[in-house]
């Protein structure tokens, strides 16, 4: 899917360079984090080789026809699609389906079937959203839209009645309710129609300077700026510190995170900053471990050895070092980052950040008053 939401690589400090113990047990991912893997990529609609073992699905004449060519002339993996339409950036569509898509991870590796989004974006004349309504209909695809116009939200409804396309209008019915509550008319207006309240506010200006500030602290750089923080996170290497930091910084608040290292004692400022700011990312072992051992292979690094930046023996010294120091600061939320989403794990900490904010305190607020 164009926006599966998994752990992100992060800056990492240097490999260590420990001497490897070939003794020592080997861990192999568990079932659990085998078939997450698995529900992940079949929802990025990737090609994933399943066990020998398991039934394939045997390819047939429908399968191929549908490995057609797309509006823009792009290869269109077999599977289901799902076409996204937006007079925007289409944000709402894509968050919205894939949440649903959620619901149905275990039954997508099941069937051993790939889903496929395809977001269409600032369609806002009618010409180009009937083109896309055409081949949606000629994928067998689903078709999500989010248009603001009336006149166009009609024409989207009609063309996908009459072409047999299974459609859904995420954004109308919202506005309607949101009309009738109000007791107002919506303007009908697109994104960047002439007319719209313009976004450059100093809401916007505040969401800019939180990323610049989060993109210069991040790996645990400019330590005597952590005071300036709004949101502190700390964990070892591969925890997602760094994919999370800019998440939330994109929601307005000022994050810096600090890995934690054998051997390298964090920062005294760190333990200067208020214990409500700082969270403690934690990972189950065998997760962290297959999360590193990709990166290194990627990074074409050596990962024989239970010494080495995979191996079972570091990666537990490693959690256990972390875990000490937790535990010498008990004001610090600990929260557990095994096979969640970034955006799970964000609303998780801004709710206890606001949980434990002072409310004459002057911070990004996650409601808005319009």
């Amino acid at each position: 899917m164009s926006s599966s939401h998994q752990a992100h690589p992060e800056p990492d400090s240097e490999f260590p360079l420990a001497a490897s113990s070939p003794c020592s047990p080997k861990l192999k991912a568990s079932p659990k984090l085998n078939r997450w893997s698995m529900a992940r990529a079949l929802r990025s609609g990737a090609n994933i080789d399943r066990p020998i073992n398991a039934p394939r699905r045997q390819s047939t004449t429908e399968e191929a026809d549908r490995k057609t060519s797309s509006i823009d002339g792009d290869d269109v993996a077999a599977g289901k699609s799902i076409y996204l339409v937006s007079d925007g950036t289409g944000w709402t569509a894509e968050h919205s389906v894939n949440a649903a898509l959620g619901q149905f991870e275990n039954r997508l590796v099941n069937r051993g079937c790939s889903v496929n989004t395809h977001l269409f974006s600032w369609v806002e004349d009618e010409e180009k959203l009937l083109e896309i309504i055409n081949q949606a209909a000629k994928q067998k695809a689903m078709c999500f839209y989010t248009l603001a116009n009336p006149s166009m939200s009609k024409s989207a409804k009609e063309a996908c009645d009459q072409l047999g396309v299974l459609s859904v209008d995420i954004l109308g019915p919202i506005i309607e309710g949101i009309a009738s509550h109000l007791g107002v008319s919506p303007s009908g207006l697109t994104r960047g129609a002439p007319g719209r309240v313009k976004t450059l506010n100093d809401a916007y200006f505040k969401r800019i300077e939180a990323i610049e500030f989060t993109i210069k602290q991040d790996d645990g750089t400019l330590p005597e700026n952590l005071g300036k923080a709004d949101i502190v996170l700390v964990g070892v290497s591969r925890t997602g510190k760094t994919p999370l930091s800019t998440y939330i910084a994109q929601k307005g608040y000022k994050v810096a995170n600090v890995p934690f290292v054998m051997g390298v004692e964090p920062p005294k400022t760190l333990f200067e900053v208020e214990p409500r700011k700082v969270f403690a990312l934690k990972i189950e072992l065998v997760v962290l471990q297959a999360i590193r051992r990709t990166r290194a292979k990627t990074l074409g690094v050596d990962t024989e050895g239970e010494n080495r930046y995979s191996g079972f023996h570091l990666v537990r010294k490693e959690l256990d070092f972390a875990s000490k120091i937790y535990a010498k600061n008990p004001g610090w939320a600990v929260i557990d980052v095994t096979n969640k989403a970034i955006e799970e794990t964000a609303a998780v900490i801004l709710r206890l950040y606001h949980d434990g904010s002072d409310s004459s305190t002057s911070v990004p607020c996650i409601s808005k008053r319009f």
